[in-house]
């Protein structure tokens, strides 16, 4: 009689535990469900707090849908403010745009007059802090698109030689002015590069060194790797001592050695910051005196 009791009690304790696991797994599966669901508005970009179900008792739950709630909103602020900066962006490129216009036309018809020694100094130095002006803030207009995620980079694949012979032609006038032997070693060769941004960058990095060699040559040269492509830009010119050589991609460095020199610190960073949105980088080395050899590496895949 009292194992036929036992046995009905252990008869009892399963079917209870069985229950109660069938009970605990549905009710875990219906928490998972609803954190599934909450998690997929939330990258949809459609989760609201008033979209939680008020039969939710978990904490669990509860403490996620205020986290996304916080995140949704957070993700708006973030979104309003780009518009603002988007907004105040254009309005500063389309409020410059004419006074610029204006000072460097009127600059050049001064130039053309028939004016004394003095007054054409004066002339020629309206007319170059003009174009300084002008290039300073093109170039906060693009750091600022390109930082604010206005402008997407968007990679393609494409032949290297076309860019770069284009950023030959292009400088080739300014090394014959000052003298310089202008090198160029292209190649058939595919990466994966934004063809109008890319040409940006590396017009930067080619000005910079033509800008920074007294005597000598700079070479353009395209290079295969098994991952990357890269466009070597060499010079004979000043050099980077080592300290420096991560320091001139910050945004308004300049260095001791180059403050007489023009330029406001912006186009290695730009370089920097379109390759590295590529999914590429740039290389440095360099010694004093013997000049610098900038690596633009582009990925092949």
């Amino acid at each position: 009689m009292i194992e036929k009791i036992l046995v009905g009690i252990v008869i009892i304790v399963m079917a209870v535990a069985i229950v109660v696991v069938f009970f605990y797994r549905r009710h875990t599966k219906h928490i998972l469900q609803n954190l599934d669901r909450m998690l997929d508005r939330a990258i949809n970009g459609t989760f609201t707090q008033d979209t939680l179900d008020e039969t939710m008792y978990s904490a669990v739950e509860n403490k996620v849908g205020r986290y996304l709630a916080d995140s949704e909103l957070s993700a708006r602020n973030v979104k309003a403010e780009k518009e603002k900066i988007k907004t105040l962006i254009a309005d500063i490129s389309h409020q410059t745009k004419t006074p610029i216009a204006n000072l460097l036309l009127y600059s050049e018809l001064l130039q053309e007059k028939n004016l004394s020694g003095e007054e054409k100094e004066y002339a020629d130095k309206l007319h170059e802090q003009a174009e300084k002006l002008s290039f300073l803030i093109s170039s906060l207009v693009k750091m600022s698109r390109l930082e604010t995620g206005i402008v997407n980079v968007i990679p393609e694949q494409k032949n290297v030689a076309p860019m770069v012979e284009f950023v030959y032609r292009q400088l080739l006038p300014t090394t014959k002015e000052r003298g310089l032997e202008f090198l160029l070693m292209s190649g058939e060769v595919v990466a994966y590069f934004d063809e109008k941004w890319t040409t940006e960058a590396l017009h930067n990095i080619v000005d910079n060194a033509i800008k920074y060699t007294e005597k000598g040559s700079v070479t353009l040269r395209i290079k295969e790797y098994e991952m990357f492509v890269c466009i070597e830009v060499s010079d004979t010119g000043i050099g980077i001592c080592e300290d420096e050589q991560a320091k001139i991609f910050g945004r308004f460095y300049r260095s001791n050695d180059v403050r007489e020199k023009e330029g406001v610190g912006i186009g290695l960073y730009l370089a920097r910051q379109i390759i590295s949105s590529e999914g590429g980088f740039i290389k440095v080395s360099s010694k004093p005196g013997e000049g610098s050899v900038f690596g633009v590496y582009l990925a092949k895949k």
